[in-house]
């Protein structure tokens, strides 16, 4: 067997070689220009896969840091609305106690209730703040169009009931503002989880001016009805109208049955009573109603006076109530927004770390490049001179 080497061969080889390259350059000229070392996916198909997907979990990250803006915007607009409707309310409680004075003149009534129905008013424009994207802070997912709506005086509630959970850190959801009907209408009177009304019918002068539990856990959600049999004695009795206490009444000090405290001041009639029960559900604005309408109320005999300032003393539990709803509302949006600043510690943290490992995988050791660059140019070059050489030579220059 034998090999010839023919001038073609040679040839071929030699522009081959040189095309080889000139091609290593062009791809070094490429990744200096764009200082990324993988120029297309072949250059490490591993690398370049891997790569990728960090890209993908680099946009979520910065998708992941909208959500956290937009819903931070949001807490943050809440937290606003909710410290001015707190500081609308001590104004309610103020005017509350001013309207208890007796000293006070109708005249002076009339203007109390013309502020209340003012801060009515005020009240029912915060609950329709927007967010400034046309979007209503308090709608709940319904949050389109406005969720609080005033009809003949009432003031309802269109929105529904649902709190948004926003993705804000891969596995971190923080909440939504709160649907408005959790913050503007379902507010328990009393403290919260008893309450007391004086009835409409007493004829004393005994006014209800505390009703809670007793501490002993020993109320069982029942209701009951405090009656005064003399004017020092009461006895108390259960929904179907058994006896299950009596007592002797001294006005200003405690009664306590069935795991509740009462406080009543003044002097009862024979025959007046005070309900106590689980407390109701009662929005803000008609809390404001009621008080209005308490300031107009004939007090004209002991017993009207006494009625009115029953009225009062409920419109204080309740106004006290929602003011605390308010407070928890606002405790409850600030831990969300600690969770938003966590949350953003977190992403930097992912986002540097993502970046940090494809910095390694894409960019370019400029130093290695150029040095590759020149051995593969003076390679070019040798391979160059070769190739003009041996076009140069012939078995004829050998014949003498």
């Amino acid at each position: 067997m034998s090999n010839r080497i023919s001038s073609n061969m040679m040839y071929d080889q030699s522009v081959a070689l040189m095309l080889s390259k000139q091609s290593k350059l062009s791809h070094l000229e490429q990744q200096l220009a764009t200082g990324k070392k993988i120029v297309t996916a072949k250059d490490d198909p591993v690398a370049s896969g891997t790569a990728v997907g960090m890209d993908r979990v680099l946009a979520e990250l910065e998708q992941l840091g909208k959500n956290a803006s937009t819903v931070q915007n949001r807490l943050g607009l809440q937290e606003n609305v909710l410290a001015q409707a707190g500081e609308m309310l001590n104004r309610v409680s103020d005017l509350t106690v001013q309207a208890n004075n007796p000293a006070l003149s109708v005249e002076d009534r009339k203007a109390v209730a013309n502020e209340l129905k003012s801060i009515k008013e005020s009240m029912l424009a915060l609950a329709n703040t927007t967010d400034g994207t046309g979007r209503y802070l308090f709608g709940g997912a319904a949050d389109a169009s406005a969720p609080f709506s005033l009809t003949n005086g009432v003031v309802s509630y269109n929105g529904d009931q649902t709190q948004r959970q926003v993705e804000v850190a891969p596995g971190t959801f923080v909440k939504d503002a709160l649907p408005g009907s959790e913050i503007f209408m379902r507010i328990r009177t009393g403290d919260g989880t008893v309450d007391g009304r004086a009835a409409s019918t007493n004829t004393g002068q005994a006014v209800l001016t505390d009703v809670s539990r007793d501490g002993s856990g020993g109320w069982d959600g029942s209701s009951y009805t405090l009656r005064f049999t003399a004017p020092d004695t009461y006895e108390v009795v259960d929904a179907n109208n058994a006896v299950v206490g009596t007592g002797t009444y001294t006005s200003g000090e405690d009664i306590v049955f069935e795991g509740l405290r009462l406080r009543i001041d003044g002097t009862p009639a024979v025959g007046d009573e005070f309900t106590t029960g689980t407390a109701a559900a009662r929005d803000v604005f008609s809390t404001i109603d009621n008080l209005v309408q308490t300031l107009q109320m004939d007090t004209s005999t002991p017993a009207a006076r006494a009625a009115q300032q029953n009225a009062l003393q409920a419109s204080i539990r309740d106004v006290r109530q929602a003011s605390n709803t308010m407070i928890d509302t606002r405790a409850a949006g600030g831990a969300q927004l600690i969770a938003i600043d966590n949350a953003a510690s977190l992403r930097e943290a992912n986002t540097v770390t993502l970046k940090s490992s494809l910095s390694q995988m894409r960019d370019l050791n400029y130093a290695e490049a150029i040095g590759q660059y020149q051995l593969e140019g003076a390679a070019l070059q040798a391979a160059q001179t070769i190739f003009s050489q041996m076009q140069s030579m012939s078995l004829f220059n050998m014949i003498r």
